[in-house]
This record gives C-alpha cells, structure tokens and sequence, in this order.
C-alpha cells in the first residue's frame, strides 16, 4: 500500500493538460432543419451545441466525447456522430433528453473524417491502416478486418470503417459492415456525390511519385555525366549501371567539400523514368513504382471501389462536391521536393525558398483532374528582399486551404485558408476553368478574426457563414452580404496560454513568408511530417562545429571501418572531419515536430545545436530557437522574427506530444515476436561495433536508449558513426509505424540482403533512415554494422532473420511516452453489458498499473479512467480513485463503487462511457473542469 500510495503521490503531479493539437477535419455541421450547429471542442474533448436564430448562436448543450474530437456529422435532428482521432472512436450523441453519447464506436486508428451515403444511410469513416480494434476479436468476421500486413509489400494503408447505424450490433465498439481498404498512406477527407450513391475519400500524404536514390546507386564524386557499376550485382541481373554523381556543386562557397548522398527523383510519366533534378534516368536506382492513386470512389451500397484519381496533389486536406454539377474539388498542396537547397541559390543555383508547396484547389470533372494553384500571381523566381519584389504579393495568397463548402447553386465556392485567417470565395466557374485572378479575385476574400479557420458551415437562409478558427478555439458568424464579421462565439479552452499563443508561428503564412504561402506546416503538415524527402542544403553557408557526444567516431574507429568495409566510399561529412557540420547535407526526410522535448538537438544530424542563439549539444529550447534562420532562408520571410516570437514558438511546440502507440496491445504487454525483440534490444549482445572494450560497442539500447523516467524513447541525445558519409544523431524510435509502405531496394554493397527485384505498386516513396532510402526495417538490420559477419566479427550484430524480424515486430510497438490505453473508451448500456464488461476492467487494470513517463512527471500510471453518464437532466463525471477503488463523483457527492457505477446503465438514457486519459489530466475531465477547485456539479 505504501508503493501505491507512493505512485499516487507521483501520478498528482503530472501535468493537467497534455497537447497533441490533433487537426480538424470537419468540425462544423448544422442540422438539417438548421436549427442547430455543432462544433466540436477539440481540446475539451466535448461537442458544443448552438441554437441557431436570425439573432446569432446560443449555447444550448455541452456533451463529453471521446479525446481530441476532429469532425462531426448530423445523421439527423436528433442525433449526431464525432470522430475522436486520439481515442480511435466515434461518439454517438443523442439529443433526445439530456444530450449524451449513447454509443461508442471503435474504429482504427487516427480516425478523421465522416459522411453517411447510400440508400441505408451508412457511416463512412477514414481511419489509418492500424491500430488495435482492428485485430480484435470481436470483429473478427467483418470484411477488411484483421492483420494490418505491417512488413507486407503492396498493401493499402487507408481504411474507410462502414456501420449500418441501424444496426450496430451489441459488440465492444459495434460491428461495421465492412472496412473498405485503399491503396494509399492514411486517408482523411471524405465528401458524398449529390444523389449520396458515391463516397469520394482522399489520401491525406499521398506523395507526388518522388522517391530516393540511395547513397551506392548514386556514383562518387559530383560528376554528372560519368557512368559507374554498384556491385555485387545480385538477381535479377544487368540493373546496376547507373548515370552519374550528385548534381554540382561539389563544394559550399567556402570550398569546403560536400558529403556524398543519396538524390531525390521522381517519376516522369511521359518519359518513363526515375528522373533527378537534371532529368537523367535513375530507373537502375529504384525497385518500385508509385501509381499515385489520390482520391477514390466507393459505391455507397456495394462498397466498392469504383474508381480512384492520380496527380491530385501531394498532400490532400479536404474534399468537396458541387450540388449541382457532382464535380469534386479537392484542396490540397503539391510540394517542390525535387528542387534542391534552402537559401538565396547564389552559389548552388537553385533554391526552394518561398516556394515549398504551392496551395491548390484541383478540380475533378468527367474523369479527368485538372490542378489550380490558388496563389498563381506569386513570381517565384523574385527572392523576398530582392530588385523586382513585390512585397504587396501576400496580401492576395492563401495557405493551407482546408474545408470547403459549396453553395447550393452550385456557382459559388468557399475555402477556409487555415494559414491565412481568411476564406477565399471563388466562382465555381471561373475555378473550374482556371480564370480567376488572385489579384482581383482576393477582394472577396473574407477576413476571419482569431486564426486558423478550419471549418464552415453555410447557412444560406440565414445568408452566413459559420467559421471555425482553431487558433482561439471560437466560432466566427459571418454576414455574406458585408463579408463582415457579426459574433465571435468562443468554446471553453484548457489549453495553456502559452499554447494558444505559441501555435500561430507554427502555421500562419503570412508571418512566416514574404509572399503569403509559406509556412512551417508547408512540410510539417500539422506539426508533424509530409512523408517526403527534401534537399535542403544550403552552398551559400559555412561549415560549422558539431558539438554533440559520439560514439564509435573516433578517427581510429572511423578509419578501421573503412579499411575494412570501404564504407563509406568518400571522406566522412565530405571534409574527412566527423566534428563538423557541412551545409550541404543531401536529402532528410521531414520529421515530427511532437515529442521532441527531451530529445536533445534537432534534425537528423542535431545541427540545429550550433546556430543562431548559440551552441547546446543538448538543449532542446536553444536547439529549437535555432530554427529562425529558417524563416528568411528557407520559408522566404523578409526578416527574421524576434527572439520573443521564437520563444512563444518554441513554448508551443515543446508541448506538443506523439501519440500513444497503436501497434502495441491495449494492456501493455508484447507478442512473443516482439517480447524476442525486446529481448534482444535490451540484451547483453552487442550488436555495433566490437566485442571488447567498454565504449567500442553497444547492444541495441547502448544507442537507441529506452527509459520513460529520463525522457529517452529511442534517442539519448547523443550521435554515432555508423558506416554512412555522415555523422547522424541517434534518433528515437516511436513511429516507425508510420513509415510502412516502401518496398523495394536496388543492388546495394551496404546491407547484407539482397536486392528486392522490381515489387511492383507501392504506396510511399521514402522509408526508413535519414534520407528515407532504406525500404524496410528488416533491411536495416540487415546493415553491415549490424551484421555478425562483418568487421564486429561472431559476436556481435544480429545472427539470423528471425531475429532481424522480431526487432522489426518490436520496433513497431515501441515503448512511448504515453501508455496504448490512453485515449481508449467504451459505452456501457444494458444491450452492451456482457460485451463491454471484460474492457472496463481491462481500463481500470491499466489505470492502477505503474508506468514511467518524463512528460508524465515520472513515476505515474499507465492512465486515469474518467467515466461519464447522464443522471439527473445533466452529464455527470466521475473519476476513478485508485487508492480507495472507487468512483469520486462531480458534484461532491459519495463515492460510488464500480459494481454501482456500471448499474447506473441500467437505467434508460443512463448510458456510462469509459475514458481512459492521460495521468494528471482526470480530475480535469471528470471533475473540475477548470481546475478552480469547485467541482462542475456543484
């Protein structure tokens, strides 16, 4: 009891709120009889009712749901469905009597978006291609259901989950009809055709046919035009002469020599190539192909795919169809990862800057796609700062354009430009033709105030527009005769201040850029990645120092490895000093920005540890602040923010967290495969470098350290050599689940498998490493360094496949700093009971269970359980409290015990929904809302 106790005293401490600043999707709807508006709270985890009158909106009804609530649907007057993306649930809302959820669906994983269809009025929802629920036993006979094929080639990673709401079914989370699988990397917008026959979903990163080269397949030596042979030539035979070196210059402007590197191309359909940034074919260099398939249609009755589109754009937000005409418009941005370097292209000749994603809205009509860049007045070739600029260019732009609505004659389009705190109003005709003028067509534009729009909703009866902006958490009305702005009407918000006041440097363009396009969520889609690489080397900086810890770098050990193995062909970092950071780096593909507190320097190599504000091999604040040279070099910004900005920026982001692992079992625990690798991770051999000495070789953990109390899941912050042209930072390792879906790797003398042959379609172009050339984990560890048969000698490295494959299983249920439970719930009803019952103790089991987090404070639990039902005309919350194992209620009240607590659903409209949250946050959900210290129910 003491320990218990001990722990308690722990868990007290961790923090109130946890931010994952989850993106919304669709967070408006109005009722059919448009009486009613619905906005979900995402940070509250509730959905906000409104009363909707010609006098405005009036707050009518508050109702829990699960966490981090991204998008709402009206199935009709009385009854409304929220997707919840960090509890992989939908909350079935009933508004007869008090408002309550009165079902929770459970879905895979990262659900995002909703539409019904089809003559049964099915629910359509998007889903990641994982997560727990998806193996579960309970839907085990549904169609799509199961394995998730996490290490198989060709398989479709975006999963639409269909229910019948006529029958869920008395299941843990009710049983779909089907889950419908597509073949591209996580979907997330939906829109219905206007008879409702057909559900159009897009691929959220869905790429644009770019892919890496890796290091051997490009030739040394920086020579364009020079052919070589990368051997062993392994079967199939004949495919292993490749056209040439990196494209110049081989130098920075200082003549400091560049690092060798792998090189981005992409796919020209007209030539049939794999072609770089000077068009030479790389077809030798790459064993897949990218079919590119962006939006797809799906028979709402059949479930069926019936068609899909290409070249919609690279990273899609939403979807929309005209009512009248069933043409579809899609808003997305198209990214410039083919062009290489950030700065001002002086030295290397081309620069990205300012131009990273041009902003589109692409058209599909009549089976074809027709792209149209909304911010076509911008002249990328004039520099911010430069002769010819002009700096009047953003004032017509818009960025990040997400949700869009269509009038219901069809004539009239409205796009929430979520980095621009405007809504661009186009003609459907001019759109649709490509006619419109930014430069004129921005005077109807409509300015919201607070940041952020993300969702709208037309009332065209009322002649308004209702506006969500994400940044101050408010719903805007807007007058569409004035285009003015008649109500801010703001949602409660626990988010800290320094949260709200943080997340607008994050993505508002006009800030961030000269022109009004660019932003740090051009790439960091969301705050976290695009699933592309980018080469964003700059020729016109200097070499600076590395100052970070390193292992196995010594130039002894650098220098034995490479007599040894000739790896790596050239001196290490291009200048033969492992203590350097040269600025021209090759291509990185994008990373998170969540989770990135205790991890130390940033970027792949940690050279944001020497920068503007100063040098900290460690500090992950001054690492981050470093980041500001980006806003002129690299976003196009016409001046550097002030260090107050960064410093609100960096509060933001630091705060923002991963979430918790989808791939690992609910209670925590491993597969015998993973258990292997977890045993091998943590084991005692070694698996780099060599069998003696205390610092020349390291088992798994040595590098990759795993310990939740210190913060490290993956990464110590230090670096280490590992037979590559470049001294790497070790990086963490908690989403290597998000990286499935390349498969297929050339001839290659640096991995002990072979080479895979031509795999055929896949879904993604990059994959694991830096430069995202390594197709698979399995391969990975199939790396030289790792191997038993190399310079380590018998005793260290990885003696087989199998245990090549059981760190592969583990790597993907990797330790996090949040525990699988969190997020995870479940609606106990009458109907429901014998289903539901074996999950609640499940959720109580793990909220007693002892767990380690930095984030979390430390020593803590796995979750606090919450639990919410409608007693008495109102929603009342309850915390479970371990020490007593009973149930503390809202309004002051005796604590009830779980056998009386699950009794309450009994009742009819007593419906109980289990939560399970993150530690330190429960009292804040189920009891005092904002923490002032007087409970919601008194």
């Amino acid at each position: 009891m003491a320990s218990l106790l001990a722990a308690f005293t722990a868990a007290a401490q961790s923090p109130a709120f946890i931010t994952f600043d989850s993106a919304h999707v669709r967070p408006l709807a109005l009722s059919p009889d448009g009486t009613r508006l619905f906005a979900v709270n995402t940070p509250d985890n509730r959905l906000e009712v409104f009363s909707v009158t010609s006098a405005g909106l009036s707050l009518i009804a508050e109702v829990p749901v699960g966490l981090e609530p991204v998008a709402v649907a009206a199935r009709s007057n009385s009854e409304v469905w929220v997707v919840n993306h960090l509890s992989d649930s939908v909350s079935v809302v009933s508004l007869i009597g008090t408002p309550r959820v009165v079902r929770t669906l459970l879905v895979g994983d990262e659900p995002r978006d909703i539409v019904f269809a089809g003559t049964q009025g099915h629910a359509f929802i998007t889903t990641a291609h994982r997560g727990q629920h998806r193996t579960d036993a309970s839907i085990a006979g549904v169609p799509g259901a199961g394995d998730p094929q996490l290490t198989t080639p060709g398989v479709g990673r975006a999963d639409v989950w269909v229910f019948n709401p006529a029958s869920l079914g008395a299941t843990l989370g009710g049983t779909p009809v089907r889950i419908v699988t597509l073949f591209g990397d996580t979907p997330r917008g939906l829109a219905t055709s206007p008879d409702k026959k057909t559900v159009y979903a897009a691929i959220a990163q869905s790429g644009n046919q770019t892919t890496s080269v890796n290091l051997d397949s490009v030739c040394d030596g920086f020579n364009e035009r020079g052919l070589c042979l990368v051997f062993p030539d392994t079967f199939p035979f004949g495919n292993n002469l490749l056209p040439g070196g990196l494209p110049g210059p081989s130098t920075n402007f200082e003549g400091a020599k560049a690092p060798e590197t792998a090189l981005i191309v992409k796919w020209n359909q007209a030539a049939g190539q794999w072609q770089d940034p000077t068009g030479r074919n790389f077809n030798n260099g790459v064993r897949l192909r990218l079919p590119d398939k962006d939006v797809f249609a799906i028979n709402a009755d059949t479930l069926q795919e019936t068609a899909f589109f290409t070249g919609v754009g690279t990273t899609i937000f939403n979807l929309a169809t005209n009512p009248r005409s069933g043409v579809i418009y899609a808003s997305n941005s198209e990214a410039n990862n083919l062009t290489r370097f950030e700065g001002p292209g002086e030295y290397g000749g081309t620069t990205v800057q300012g131009n990273l994603a041009q902003m589109r809205i692409t058209v599909i009509s009549g089976g074809s796609v027709f792209p149209r860049h909304l911010n076509k007045h911008i002249d990328y070739a004039k520099l911010a700062g430069k002769p010819g600029f002009d700096p009047t260019v953003k004032n017509h732009s818009l960025s990040t354009p997400t949700e869009m609505v269509v009038s219901q004659d069809g004539t009239k389009l409205y796009v929430a430009a979520f980095s621009s705190s405007k809504i661009g109003v186009f003609d459907t005709a001019a759109l649709e033709s490509d006619s419109f003028n930014p430069r004129t067509a921005s005077a109807n534009y409509i300015p919201v105030s607070g940041g952020g729009p993300s969702g709208l909703v037309l009332d065209e009866a009322r002649n308004r527009l209702y506006v969500m902006t994400r940044f101050d958490n408010a719903v805007k009305v807007i007058d569409l005769a004035t285009k003015g702005e008649l109500s801010s009407v703001p949602l409660y918000n626990p988010e800290p201040a320094s949260v709200v006041q943080g997340r607008p440097f994050l993505y508002d363009a006009d800030f961030s850029s000269a022109n009004g396009e660019a932003s740090c969520a051009s790439c960091h889609i969301f705050g976290d990645k695009d699933e592309l690489a980018w080469d964003l080397g700059n020729p016109d900086a200097p070499v600076t120092r590395n100052p970070i810890s390193k292992r196995l770098a010594s130039d002894l050990e650098i220098g034995i490895f490479r007599t040894f193995t000739r790896h790596p062909s050239s001196p290490i970092n291009g200048t033969g000093n492992q203590n350097q950071f040269h600025p021209m780096k090759g291509p990185m593909t994008t990373q998170t920005l969540r989770g990135m507190t205790n991890g130390g320097a940033m970027h792949w190599r940690g050279d944001r540890s020497n920068g503007f504000f100063g040098v900290d091999a460690r500090a992950e604040d001054l690492s981050f602040k470093n980041f500001i040279v980006a806003f002129p070099e690299l976003l196009g910004r016409a001046s550097m923010p002030t260090e107050a900005e960064m410093n609100k920026f960096t509060s933001f982001q630091l705060q923002v967290q991963l979430p918790p692992n989808p791939i690992r079992r609910l209670d925590n625990s491993l597969t015998a495969s993973q258990k292997a690798g977890s045993d091998f991770y943590f084991g005692s051999r070694r698996v780099d470098g060599i069998a003696i000495g205390d610092d020349n070789g390291f088992n798994c953990n040595g590098c990759h350290v795993i310990d939740g109390a210190q913060g490290f899941f993956g990464t110590d912050t230090g670096a280490s050599f590992e037979g590559i042209s470049q001294i790497m930072k070790i990086p963490h390792v908690r989403n290597m689940y998000t990286k499935v879906g390349m498969f297929g790797f050339p001839d290659n003398s640096f991995f002990m498998h072979p080479e895979t042959g031509q795999m055929g379609d896949q879904i993604r172009g990059f994959g694991y490493t830096h430069d995202g050339a390594v197709d698979t984990l399995f391969r990975f560890f199939s790396a030289i360094v790792f191997s038993n048969t190399s310079i380590g000698g018998p005793l260290v490295g990885f003696r087989n496949d199998t245990e090549r494959r059981q760190m592969e299983d583990f790597m993907m249920a990797a330790d996090s700093d949040l525990a699988p439970i969190v997020g995870q719930q479940v609606t106990l009803t009458a109907a429901t009971a014998a289903a539901v019952g074996p999950r609640i103790d499940l959720l109580i089991a793990r909220a007693r269970a002892p767990f380690a987090s930095k984030i979390l404070g430390g020593a803590t639990y796995e979750a606090d359980l919450v639990a919410k039902a409608a007693v008495g005309n109102r929603v009342k919350g309850f915390l479970y409290e371990r020490a007593l194992g009973t149930w503390k209620p809202d309004d002051g009240g005796a604590n009830l015990s779980t056998t009386a607590l699950r009794a309450l659903a009994n009742t009819a409209g007593q419906e109980v929904t289990f939560t399970a949250v993150p530690p330190g946050s429960g009292r804040r959900i189920a009891l005092d809302r904002n923490l002032d210290g007087r409970l919601d129910g008194q």
